[in-house]
Parts: C-alpha cells; sequence; structure tokens
C-alpha cells in the first residue's frame, strides 16, 4: 500500500487542498513538508505526539520532513482553540523550550544532511520590519476573511488582541518563507489550523505565482469528543521526568474500549493487515488491545526496556503478583510522619493523587481508596514507618495509585 493510501485507511487525513497532487507527491517522495511546534513547554506532549509519527511515516516513505520551532510565533501565541489569551513567555524561557523540543523529536525523526530539517521562525520573524511587512505582506490579506476564520472565533467572544490577530499572517510568512529557503512544497497541522494553513498557500501563490500545499490531521479526540492526552494531573507529556513511563504506559492502558482501535490505527506503527485484523475484537480483546497499544507508544516514546517495564509494572499491580519494582514511586520523608505515623489525606496529596486535603478527604469518604487492596474508609486512618517496610500501594479509584517507600 502506498503512504497516501495508509494515511487514510489510518483515519489520519482530514482537509486537504489538492488531493490529487497531495497523493501524487508524497506517493513518489516529492513532498518537503512542515510542521510547526510552538515552544509554550519544557517538553512536547501526546497531542504533538500525532504530528510527530506522521512526520516519521512520511520520512520512512522517502519524503522531507521540516520541523519548525516557533521561536518567533511563540512570542505571540496561536489563538486557534483558545478563549484567553496565551501566557507571555520570556526569550529565555522560549528558547530553554526549544532545546527540550530539539532532544525529544531526535527520537522520531532523523535529522541530518539531505534528511529532516530543523529550523527555528525567529531567525527570520525577528528580523522583519514593520512597514515592509505591512505592505509587501499585509496587502494580500482581507480583514473580513480573516475574521471569519475559525481560529479567531472562540477567541471573539472575549476579546481579540492585535498581537493575537497577527499570528495567522506569522504562520503564512513561514510557509512563504520556507518555501524560498528550502522548496517546501506542503504544510500539514492539526485540524484546527486549517485557516491559518490556507492563508500561506495563498500568500505564495498570490507573491510567486506558484502553487503550494497543504494537509490537516484529524484531531485526536475520544469517544467523547474531548482532545485525548489530559488526565487529572494535567497533559500526558513525553518526557519521562513530568510523566513517567509507567504513567504514559497506564494511559493508554486504561482509554476507552471505544478508542482503543481507533487509536492504533492512528498512533502505532503496526502493520494494516494485523489492525484489520483487530476490528473485529471484542471484550476481554480489546483489554489486550490495550496493552498492545500502551506497549507500542511506550515503546516509541521511552524505548523498549522502559515499555517492558511500564509492561511488567501493570501486571504486578492488576494481577496481584510480579515484580513491583517499575511503579510509579513517593519517596516519604522523616518530616511527613507526626508522632511516628501519617495519615492517609496526607499520602493521597503528597503523592498528587488529590489536589488538596478536601479532595482527599473527599476521594476517602466516597470509598475510592485503598492500600494493598484493603479499602480505606477512614478519613483519619495513619500508618506508621513500620508499615512501609514492604509494598505499600495506595490506590485511588481504578486507575490512580502510587507505590511508598522510606527515604
Amino acid at each position: 500500500m502506498e503512504i497516501f493510501e495508509e494515511l487514510k485507511e489510518r483515519g489520519l487525513l482530514a482537509q486537504l487542498t489538492d488531493e490529487k497532487e497531495i497523493r501524487e507527491l508524497i506517493n513518489n517522495g516529492k513532498a518537503v513538508f512542515y510542521i510547526g511546534f510552538d515552544p509554550t513547554a519544557d517538553s512536547l506532549h501526546v497531542g504533538h505526539f500525532m504530528a510527530l509519527c506522521l512526520m516519521r511515516r512520511m520520512q520512512q516513505a522517502g519524503n522531507k520532513p521540516i520541523a519548525l520551532l516557533g521561536g518567533g510565533t511563540g512570542m505571540i501565541g496561536d489563538p486557534s482553540g483558545k478563549t484567553d489569551m496565551r501566557k507571555m513567555l520570556t526569550p529565555e524561557q522560549i528558547q530553554h523550550n526549544i532545546d527540550c523540543f530539539k532532544v525529544q523529536m531526535s527520537r522520531f525523526i532523523e535529522f541530518g544532511e539531505g534528511k529532516a530539517r530543523l529550523v527555528n521562525n525567529a531567525d527570520w520573524l525577528m528580523k522583519l520590519n514593520y512597514v515592509e511587512l505591512l505592505r509587501e505582506v499585509g496587502a494580500h490579506f482581507s480583514v473580513n476573511n480573516m475574521l471569519r476564520a475559525e481560529c479567531y472565533k472562540q477567541r471573539m467572544e472575549k476579546g481579540l488582541t492585535f498581537l493575537e490577530f497577527n499570528y495567522m499572517i506569522m504562520q503564512a510568512y513561514d510557509f512563504y518563507t520556507l518555501f524560498q529557503k528550502y522548496g517546501c512544497n506542503m504544510q500539514f497541522g492539526g485540524d484546527d489550523q486549517w485557516s491559518n494553513m490556507l492563508a500561506g498557500t495563498e500568500l505564495i501563490r498570490r507573491k510567486l505565482g506558484k502553487d503550494a500545499y497543504a494537509m490537516t490531521q484529524v484531531l485526536l479526540l475520544n469517544s467523547e469528543g474531548k482532545k485525548m492526552g489530559k488526565t487529572e494531573k494535567g497533559a500526558v507529556w513525553l518526557d519521562a521526568s513530568k510523566t513517567t513511563p509507567f504513567e504514559f504506559f497506564q494511559y493508554w492502558r486504561n482509554i476507552a474500549d471505544a478508542d482503543v482501535l481507533k487509536c492504533i490505527r492512528m498512533l502505532t506503527f503496526l502493520p494494516m493487515e494485523q489492525i484489520r485484523e483487530m476490528d473485529a475484537w471484542e471484550g476481554s480483546q480489546l483489554n489486550e488491545a490495550k496493552e498492545i497499544l500502551a506497549w507500542e507508544l511506550t515503546n516509541l516514546v521511552h524505548g523498549k526496556e522502559e515499555a517492558d517495564k511500564a509492561k511488567e509494572a501493570s501486571h504486578a499491580l492488576f494481577s496481584g503478583g510480579g515484580n513491583s519494582e517499575n511503579m510509579p514511586t513517593t519517596i516519604l520523608n522523616p518530616e511527613d510522619f507526626t508522632d511516628g505515623a501519617v495519615d492517609v489525606i496526607t499520602l493521597l496529596v503528597k503523592a498528587s493523587l488529590a489536589g488538596s486535603r478536601g479532595d482527599a478527604r473527599r476521594n476517602v469518604e466516597q470509598g475510592g481508596v485503598s492500600v494493598n487492596g484493603e479499602k480505606i474508609a477512614d478519613i483519619h486512618h495513619s500508618f506508621s514507618r513500620e508499615d512501609f517496610d514492604g509494598d505499600f500501594v495506595l490506590k485511588k479509584g481504578k486507575k490512580s495509585f502510587m507505590k511508598y517507600t522510606l527515604a
């Protein structure tokens, strides 16, 4: 199967400017394409993961990726899908985040001469002359059309700043610059980026009289229509120091039955022949599918060794046996104990299994907390230092848990 047809069967494609031309380019390895990543945090997350997987698939088919780091656009922030203005970052914060992104991206994409490029739009955006930009670029944009764009609608309700209004122009200028410098003929992005991407293809057509193409991915939503990659504790990060390999594994192991086969299709590199066979799975087979999904994605992000450890730890927790060595662990210090004991509320808050002591009390009162398989019903229940001599695993609900050890 050629790459374009595979992308369609995996359900990855949403909107395309010219399907015939795009199919021709990518099936023949002639696409020089870019995806932009604004450095708004010091780690990539699950939302970026899908884009990185697409870049990897395309590179394996002979196409050339350009990973565009938004050192310039990150100074403003993309208003797409936002009801509030993004937090303004300092240049130092942005550079730190860019450095972190570079390391993580190298796990998915092969950079180097004749391979993938890594570029930073600060190299050209920060040097722009404002009046020159207005004359050379601004003249090609209709304000009426811009205000109708989907990416601005939510922000219009609370007030769209002029700062954010310029984001579309900057993203279009990125495509225009990459087209001229590197022969970039295609842009990929999430479905919420469609308006910004069309602006880039139109600018290239108006300024250079040439065609460029845009294609969006289906957004990674769960069966309830919410973006995947969120937990009670926040985003699911690709950085092991922010989301451990075990937590990453468990996130995918615990997704809804209705989502597992879709995620296997969209995110893993398993052969389509194998995935088609799994489409008929149901009942207990879906648990096996979830474990396959969790292992495959953990292997992609953290490597086989960590994926194996996470799988083993998952079995230890949910099968009542095995080695608990690789479970997520919270270390208790002497100051956590009062008169030689620590209460269950403190344990929940210490491990961030509850956002506050009040939240922790509610979880205990509702019967959602257990230690080593035994339910804790008393909010004042305490444990001595001796209780932590062996395995001590606290579980909240069905999916959140923590192993505790003494410092």
